[in-house]
């Protein structure tokens, strides 16, 4: 089957725990007779989502193994607290090495192109080459001068909390932006894997509650700037990377456009050996907007063909 094509049938990954960094951070492994046979996709997702959102792109690429790492305060992960991005990027690389990773191919989409950025310039032994889908990495002064005083935090904050169902979830979220531009199945995976049943004694005898606190998420985003040494992490890497970069943004969008590209369009030169992609027709939630699109970029960088 050519990636990217008609999605094979659904396949059940595996959920491991691995212990690294004083916690437990979750994975899921696609297809676990091909370790070691052939270079591991390793995908990494956004701020607020979890592991399962790529479940439309692995389907559409057949015959890879394939894990996807939840961060912390994400998905089956510890919520445990973090003072800046960089966190991630030790608790991806510690990820790689437990898995014995060598010369996998990273993916990271938004803040997990970022962590995929540092993590592979821990553990650069790890990765053969990464593909980097709209990645949170602004322009180098950004974080020259990180705020030392954190203002309120992001509006995300302030998401509703509980759902009767994933299907309440899923029906909420089908005309809301940023959803409504999501594949359906993409959608209903995030719905789906997204929740958490609430835990008996916490006063909702049923229900379920997401599985990424949104207090945990809008940490996230108000800490964007907290790691003024990503650029030296990219200047070190010595390996192929592709910047897929999405539409710009649309700045009369009030708070913020969450479909506009958060990547600075100079990024890919900072790399050694960077290449940029814009997708001006695609938004920021390419993987699960499109994801014959994500599988064919993925397996076309896999083999040094770029679009």
């Amino acid at each position: 089957q050519t990636p990217g094509t008609a999605p094979v049938a659904a396949e059940s990954p595996t959920l491991h725990r691995l212990p690294v960094n004083g916690i437990t951070l979750a994975s899921w492994e696609w297809r676990p007779q091909l370790r070691g046979q052939q270079p591991t996709l390793l995908l990494v997702h956004a701020t607020g989502f979890h592991g399962r959102v790529w479940d439309q792109v692995v389907r559409r690429l057949p015959g890879r193994h394939v894990i996807a790492v939840e961060q912390r305060c994400h998905g089956r992960s510890d919520a445990t607290p973090f003072a800046n991005w960089d966190v991630f990027g030790r608790d991806l690389a510690a990820v790689a090495v437990a898995w014995g990773l060598d010369g996998a191919q990273g993916v990271g989409h938004s803040m997990g192109g970022h962590a995929l950025v540092c993590a592979a310039s821990l553990a650069p032994t790890c990765f053969e080459r990464l593909l980097l889908i709209d990645p949170v990495l602004r322009a180098p002064d950004t974080y020259l001068h990180p705020e030392t005083e954190l203002g309120p935090l992001h509006p995300s904050a302030g998401r509703k909390n509980r759902f009767e169902s994933p299907q309440a979830m899923f029906t909420r979220f089908a005309g809301r932006q940023p959803y409504a531009v999501f594949d359906a199945q993409a959608l209903r995976d995030y719905c789906e894997y997204g929740l958490i049943q609430n835990p008996e004694g916490d006063g909702y005898s049923k229900g379920w509650r997401l599985a990424c606190d949104p207090l945990h998420e809008a940490s996230v985003y108000t800490l964007a700037r907290q790691n003024p040494g990503v650029y030296a992490r990219i200047r070190a890497l010595n390996l192929p990377v592709l910047v897929v970069r999405a539409r710009d943004m649309d700045p009369g969008i009030l708070p913020w456009d969450p479909l506009g590209s958060p990547t600075w369009a100079g990024l890919a030169a900072e790399f050694a050996q960077g290449r940029d992609l814009h997708l001006t027709d695609k938004t920021h939630m390419l993987p699960m907007e499109d994801p014959a699109l994500a599988a064919r970029l993925i397996d076309g960088w896999g083999r040094n063909i770029a679009g």
